[in-house]
């Protein structure tokens, strides 16, 4: 009997599990190097200016609801934090591109028994690498527009009460969304899967990668943790991938 398939944050914890495993932990080193000197800045800045926006926000309260001011409270410190989380993960991903395409195709290679990922020459690794890095360039294309238009439209609701409560939840789905498409799109990467043919596949999809990004974004709030997240995830993704699109790869089309 097959075995049931994986909920997206189970993909996560996978991911988590397999960070150390013999064949993969050496090319998780690299990323790991980079998101702790990213987490120390990141996090600087966070605790550098989150009083002082804390602080603004309060300021826009009217004095009627001020009674609630709690809970406008902890919905602004949720969305402080994923704002945190988002920026660690888009800027960790962007400077980590170069290890994640072949990390991806050992990680396919071990969950799969297929040994092709580790014949890899040099030549062909760095061309991996290099074609990574230009497939995040096209990820920016599609993420920067809609970052702003998130941004001015929580920025609005902030100003509006009651509709204010919904700025979190926005960010939270886009941010969701967002991260499902750039983990997902290293594997999709390696199979030719053009990035607009990914997006289709995963809107087929919606609510387990709704739920796999969710669950990335989260872990990427919680210091420590994001630092091993990055990673993981990209483990995570390429299971996704092997279990739920396989055969996505049959209707692809050039990037």
């Amino acid at each position: 009997m097959a075995q049931p398939l994986q909920s997206g944050p189970g993909y996560l914890f996978q991911g988590l599990r397999l960070l150390n495993h013999p064949r993969i932990r050496w090319l998780v080193i690299a990323p790991l190097l980079i998101n702790i000197f990213l987490f120390i800045g990141l996090t600087w800045i966070a605790i550098e200016q989150f009083g002082t926006l804390l602080n603004w926000m309060i300021d826009k309260i009217p004095d009627w609801l001020s009674f609630i001011t709690w809970l406008f409270w902890i919905l602004f410190c949720g969305f402080l934090f994923l704002v945190y989380g988002y920026s660690f993960a888009i800027l960790g991903n962007i400077l980590a591109s170069p290890f994640y395409g072949p990390l991806t195709e050992r990680v396919e290679a071990v969950l799969t028994g297929n040994d092709r990922s580790s014949k890899m020459t040099v030549k062909q690794a760095l061309a991996l690498a290099g074609r990574s890095v230009k497939r995040e360039f096209i990820k920016l294309g599609y993420f920067l527009p809609r970052i702003i238009g998130v941004l001015l439209l929580t920025l609005t609701l902030s100003f509006i009460p009651v509709l204010n409560l919904l700025g979190p939840t926005i960010a939270f789905c886009w941010g969701a969304w967002s991260l499902a498409l750039q983990y997902l799109d290293y594997p999709a990467d390696n199979h030719q899967v053009s990035f607009s043919q990914l997006q289709e596949e995963l809107r087929r999809r919606r609510l387990v990668s709704l739920s796999f990004g969710g669950s990335v974004l989260i872990a990427s709030t919680v210091p420590i943790l994001n630092l091993f997240t990055m990673p993981a995830s990209v483990i995570g993704a390429t299971s996704f991938w092997l279990e739920r699109m396989g055969s996505t790869q049959d209707r692809s089309t050039p990037n």
